[in-house]
């Protein structure tokens, strides 16, 4: 792509930039390319203090495709290759999940393999009811295991096996019901019910959410016992906080609370 048509377009406004994937005539396919212009625009993000939420969406027809398979033919034999794309669609995925800013998923058309999976890693998902996800690796001989890990940190074990074993599209509604959506939508309320919810997350203290973000993933990976007392760590630093100190003070003066971000 040129400078006049990136890979990646970014539109900001009132605290919420928007990420859209923009190879629409690839489905927005995850080229090696694209892998990385992502990832720069979330570690762009990630400095800048004026940005509070983030939603990810998909130029054209569809959310994305998952990787680019002509792209993927056409190094089939350069091992190199392979492990250099996989290594940058795991970095991606990891730096949504380590931004310390809330990403919401907004999910029109199909959402499939690595496209899948940037919906499972996110922190919400919001779709219309045209949207359809699966994981279709197995049908052409390539299992979706990176797929997986996101997959089966938001589906149940036999959920995410139904759709990693057969690689069957599954509607919105469904999608829904495996735990990959937070909300389905018609069709031509996406963009504005995804905006009122990145609204009403950008009012928030963003110090508390990057505290709650961070929060929520660490505990999940602890045994209970570990994440209590983690969690009850957090809880006290938390709770020294000026946002913290503002926020329980407007609530008890019946005020709006006013953030600093410390």
């Amino acid at each position: 792509m040129t400078d006049e048509n990136p890979l990646v377009l970014r539109q900001d406004d009132a605290g919420v930039a928007t990420l859209t994937l923009n190879r629409p005539a690839a489905r927005n396919a995850l080229s090696h390319a694209m892998l990385r212009a992502l990832r720069a625009a979330f570690d762009t993000i990630a400095a800048d203090a004026a940005v509070r939420v983030v939603i990810l969406a998909g130029a054209g027809p569809g959310f994305c495709a998952g990787h680019d398979l002509k792209e993927v033919r056409a190094n089939q034999d350069d091992r190199r290759f392979a492990e250099s794309l996989f290594e940058e669609c795991a970095e991606l995925m990891l730096a949504i999940v380590r931004l310390p800013k809330p990403v919401i998923a907004r999910v029109h058309g199909i959402a499939t393999a690595a496209g899948c999976q940037l919906v499972a890693t996110c922190d919400l998902a919001v779709a219309g009811e045209d949207a359809r996800f699966a994981t279709p690796g197995v049908n052409i001989g390539l299992f979706c295991s990176t797929p997986m890990v996101a997959l089966s940190r938001n589906a149940t074990p036999k959920q995410a096996m139904q759709m990693l074993l057969t690689g069957d599209l599954i509607d919105a509604q469904t999608a829904l019901r495996f735990g990959l959506l937070n909300e389905v939508v018609p069709a031509a309320a996406l963009e504005a019910r995804t905006a009122a919810l990145a609204r009403q997350l950008a009012s928030k203290s963003p110090l508390t959410l990057a505290i709650g973000k961070e929060a929520f993933y660490r505990q999940l990976e602890l045994p209970l016992t570990q994440a209590y007392d983690y969690t009850r760590r957090t809880m006290v630093e938390n709770l020294q906080t000026l946002d913290a100190r503002e926020g329980i003070a407007a609530f008890i003066d019946k005020r709006p609370a006013t953030w600093c971000g410390r």
